[in-house]
């Protein structure tokens, strides 16, 4: 039987369900060095967040077919060593799920009934009923920022309360949000409707700092905000303004940008209910994730391919050969689809030109979805994965081939389908090839050019093609200290539309973008960020 090394404390469940198939040893605690030491010797190995898995202990673990994070997050693992070793990476993303989404609805009633703050009163010796009349949440409305797994729970319990529930998620399908009971809206809007805010986004650059002072002044008057995502996700100072204002009636924090937390004004105010980042802490989860990764673990022993495997899957070398080189091109045309699209997405159709088109394309269909869910998402995205999510979202995703292309060898176009969009009328394409090992974006809608997207920033310029176009930008861009890498322009005919891309090193400030589009020739600006 295969021998597997469980490292780090797990729930006995999955002790007992890889006893089933495995010769099992629990040995916890160990230093460095005794793991590198003991490693050899096993088939399969099991973590939580206290192991530190780096290419040390991936090349002293010679037989390793599987490594399994009891959990979400893999950070502790190096899967780029894991990947080049061979080693499937698989983690339990989903095991948590029902318990943070149950500790949202548990903050907000506390919330709505003031049950802390009446609490510690009567337990001080006090009897101030009057003190704590709270609210019923029955017709109030709830506004779930994030779609994904914990916000569509947190919907379904918040049904029978008898509340209208709103949503804010570019990227879940319309119908998706109306199977679940949610009415989608823009943030703005979400925000001044919503009786009850509670967030559940990844942290990305697009969503740290979402809720700010503008969306607090902004907020419905008297609205509550629970957090059980991310700390970055919410200003802090912001948050103890409104409750100061009394534009807030309440905030329920389970989250901190620093944790532990500071002492703070925010943490002691009376209309605040924190607690220690608790939303996976029930013997419910702890027991789910063990089991979970204890599953896959089986499955990958027994050579069946497990459902959450975070590093890239094995292809056969003479296919890998030649699709290798378009995953980094289809990647980047669906990253870059996620910055520039600000429609909600219903759909996304993936084309192959050419050589590839004489190959199965799957695993670049995975590469451009996973490219686009990658920044939004709060689980590692990868080619296994990816297309199961955009699945999860309702999204509607289709392949066309064509085995010639009379631009390129090889050719990856996608096209983004979204009931609005800033840039064409319901649909945003893109499309790049491969040359040299360098990833080209070569098509914008109906624009081609040819750019190599290697700078930190790209800011994709709609304007009217016109003596001075360019140099506006310039300019504006120089006056501000932006470093401009390099310009390409596509254009469909003379003195028409055109689009300008501009690579630039540096970020560009809200103001500064809101100067460019200001600009009487210009239609629309939009930044995709690329570092990190």
């Amino acid at each position: 039987m295969p021998k597997v090394l469980v490292s780090d404390p797990i729930g006995p469940e999955g002790v007992s369900l890889l006893q089933t198939g495995a010769d099992v040893d629990v040995k916890t605690g160990m230093k460095p060095a005794e793991l590198l030491d003991t490693v050899g010797g096993y088939d399969a190995l099991v973590v939580r967040s206290e192991t530190k898995v780096n290419r040390d202990v991936i090349e002293a673990g010679k037989k390793l077919q599987v490594i399994a994070r009891a959990g979400i997050g893999v950070d502790n693992i190096d899967l780029e060593a894991a990947t080049g070793a061979g080693i499937a990476v698989v983690n339990a993303p989903t095991g948590n799920t029902v318990a943070a989404a149950e500790h949202t609805v548990a903050l907000m009633l506390a919330l709505a009934r003031n049950v802390p703050g009446a609490h510690h009163s009567l337990q001080s010796g006090e009897w101030r009923r009057s003190a704590f009349m709270g609210v019923e949440v029955r017709d109030k409305t709830l506004g779930i920022c994030g779609l994904g797994r914990v916000g569509t729970e947190v919907a379904r319990r918040a049904q029978p309360f008898g509340m209208r529930l709103v949503g804010y998620d570019p990227f879940v399908a319309p119908d998706y949000a109306r199977r679940i009971g949610v009415e989608l809206l823009s943030l703005d809007e979400l925000l001044a409707e919503s009786d009850f805010v509670t967030l559940h986004t990844p942290l990305t650059e697009g969503t740290r700092g979402m809720l700010g002072m503008r969306q607090i002044e902004n907020i419905k008057p008297g609205a509550r905000i629970i957090n059980v995502a991310r700390g970055e996700l919410v200003d802090e100072s912001a948050l103890l303004a409104g409750l100061e204002s009394g534009k807030l009636s309440g905030v329920a924090l389970d989250v901190f940008a620093k944790e532990p937390p500071d002492p703070s004004p925010l943490l002691e105010h009376p209309k605040a209910i924190v607690t220690p980042h608790l939303g996976a802490s029930t013997r419910e989860a702890q027991r789910e994730v063990a089991i979970e990764a204890a599953e896959q673990v089986l499955a990958v022993l027994n050579g069946e391919p497990a459902r959450n495997t975070v590093n890239a899957p094995f292809v056969a070398p003479e296919v890998h050969e030649v699709l290798a080189p378009y995953v980094p091109a289809a990647s980047m045309v669906g990253k870059l689809l996620g910055f520039l699209s600000d429609g909600q997405v219903t759909g996304v159709t993936v084309s192959y030109e050419g050589e590839i088109a004489h190959h199965d394309c799957r695993m670049l269909q995975a590469a451009v979805l996973a490219g686009l869910l990658g920044p939004v998402s709060t689980v590692n995205v990868n080619l296994i994965n990816a297309p199961v999510m955009a699945r999860e979202r309702g999204w509607n995703v289709t392949e066309q081939s064509n085995r010639v292309s009379r631009e390129y060898a090889s050719l990856i176009s996608a096209t983004l389908h979204t009931r609005t969009t800033g840039f064409a009328n319901g649909s945003l394409t893109l499309a790049a090839t491969s040359m040299r090992n360098e990833t080209h974006i070569v098509k914008f809608n109906d624009y081609w050019m040819d750019i190599v997207p290697n700078t930190p920033y790209l800011l994709f310029v709609d304007n009217r093609d016109q003596p001075g176009s360019i140099g506006a930008v310039g300019t504006i861009a120089g006056r501000h200290n932006i470093n401009i890498s390099f310009m390409g322009v596509g254009r469909i005919r003379l003195r028409g539309q055109a689009m300008m891309v501009i690579g630039l090193d540096d970020p560009v400030p809200p103001h500064v973008m809101d100067e460019i589009r200001a600009l009487s020739h210009i239609e629309s600006a939009r930044l995709a960020t690329l570092a990190g």
